[in-house]
């Protein structure tokens, strides 16, 4: 997002992303802390899914970027973590993530460390 851009929020409940063929394209920015990962990993599943189709020409979405913001106490509490490098080696520029951690004690790992803030 630039300054004065408008972005669409929604907290909690039922939700989902589901484009259709000759939707226009959208840029996502998924936030989530701890568990609350679970759903918003499926919607990234679901976008890979996607990229992956448009990779091999057999869809016709027209898809954005993604970005995950996800932050837990510390990196053993980030569940998904290697799915979700694993998805940003696969698809770079078009699903990236930074990890937040509040509280760690100990050494982070070297791979994760290029996507980490916090403490």
């Amino acid at each position: 997002c630039t300054l004065d851009s408008e972005v669409a929020l929604r907290v909690g409940g039922d939700f989902f992303f589901d484009p259709q063929p000759g939707d226009s394209p959208v840029n996502l920015v998924l936030i989530a802390g701890g568990v609350g990962i679970n759903p918003l990993f499926s919607i990234l599943l679901h976008i890979a899914d996607l990229h992956g189709y448009q990779e091999g020409k057999e869809n016709r979405h027209k898809l954005g970027t993604a970005k995950l913001y996800y932050s837990a106490k510390n990196t053993s509490e980030l569940l998904f973590k290697k799915n979700v490098l694993g998805l940003m080696k696969a698809f770079p520029g078009k699903i990236t993530c930074c990890f937040h951690v509040t509280q760690q004690r100990s050494q982070i790992c070297k791979e994760l460390q290029p996507h980490i803030t916090g403490k």
